[in-house]
């Protein structure tokens, strides 16, 4: 048990080639890895077959955060390039002068450029939007002003003049495409706020999910915006030294209801996702029974946890060394988790964010 909290422990030989750049031409296309965790038995499906899986009275609970277009590219004041990421949700600042030309938000961001831009600086996006620097907050994190036409909607500025941010993974000449637009995002995403994409939900489709409710299965929906501390590397060799990144939560009162009769009458809880697990667990009393949350959840799930909400779990295939593999591993064991990655690097199933889906059953 001792390994299980070593971050070494977690490593796993990837080839290259397994890590998908694309996703497959239809979000239900993709395999699927079944694993029963009582009985250690293991299928090779595709992805539809999750409709045989799900039962009746089951419930399938949904992450419907959006990724909005959180990269832009600009020029600082110097003349130099700069690529600023977004790493939150701009905050409009309310401005009591009614007659300003322009309005400010607020954001938490990484600039990439030649040099670090100096406090008090301006990156000019375009004609639209500009930035300023307000402060250095450490690890190459700055706070920026977000000035824009207050005759504009911040949220159509960003789509016309930002890039959704993909995976350092998956490789772009020129930034993110039409195609990662549109698949780069769940089918249900109606909440922007999210800098990465609850990957797991990726392989639904909407005449899918509907073959899904007509098996009498009910759908819940959470919001966990996803941020970038998902792609932060562990640095601690014992993870439990290592400290999680905070995630804003929603869970509505009808969902929590939802969710508890669902538990009350004997039906399966299926989790699309790890930020959805994170997200129940985290809004779960001791006994199991799921309270409407709003806030920030930092819930750290290792190798003995006791999960209180969750039975089943719809997942990808996870990074090595990474806070996303412990939890997986917590629900079914690192050691067979890791022999079942194998088996699918083997199989020669797709890794990552475009890539296969896993499910863990119980």
């Amino acid at each position: 048990m001792q390994q299980d909290f070593t971050l070494t422990a977690y490593d796993y030989p990837l080839p290259p080639e397994n890590i998908a750049q694309h996703p497959a031409d239809r979000r239900e296309d993709s395999r699927l890895f079944v694993l029963h965790r009582e009985t250690d038995t293991r299928e090779h499906r595709t992805f539809t077959d999750i409709v045989d899986l799900l039962q009746p009275g089951d419930l399938l609970v949904i992450n419907d955060t959006k990724v909005f277009p959180a990269r832009l590219l600009g020029q600082k004041d110097t003349g130099g390039k700069a690529d600023v990421f977004l790493l939150s949700y701009p905050l409009l600042i309310e401005d009591t002068a009614e007659k300003a030309a322009s309005a400010t938000a607020v954001a938490t961001a990484l600039i990439k450029s030649s040099k670090r831009p100096r406090q008090g600086s301006t990156i000019t996006i375009n004609d639209d939007l500009s930035c300023t620097i307000l402060e250095q907050l450490g690890e190459g994190r700055v706070s920026i002003a977000l000035h824009y036409d207050r005759q504009k909607e911040l949220t159509e500025i960003l789509k016309n003049h930002g890039q959704i941010p993909l995976p350092p993974y998956i490789a772009r000449t020129n930034g993110s495409t039409a195609e990662d637009s549109n698949r780069y995002q769940t089918v249900y995403a109606d909440q922007p706020g999210a800098v990465a994409a609850p990957t797991a939900g990726l392989h639904f489709s909407e005449s899918l999910l509907e073959k899904i409710r007509n098996k009498g299965v009910t759908i819940a929906r959470i919001t966990l915006h996803v941020g970038y501390g998902t792609f932060a590397p562990v640095r601690t060799e014992a993870i439990r030294d290592h400290t999680i990144h905070q995630e804003y939560v929603h869970i509505s009162k009808e969902n929590a209801e939802t969710i508890n009769r669902v538990r009350q009458e004997a039906g399966k809880i299926w989790a699309v996702g790890t930020t959805t697990v994170r997200a129940l667990e985290f809004a779960g009393n001791e006994e199991g029974k799921v309270l409407p949350t709003d806030g920030w959840c930092n819930l750290y799930i290792v190798p003995g946890y006791r999960f209180k909400v969750i039975d089943n779990l719809i997942t990808n295939f996870h990074l090595p060394q990474s806070s996303l593999l412990f939890l997986v591993s917590a629900l079914c064991g690192r050691e067979r988790l890791l022999d079942c990655y194998r088996e699918a690097i083997a199989q020669g199933y797709r890794f990552y964010s475009y890539g296969d889906a896993m499910a863990i059953t119980k």
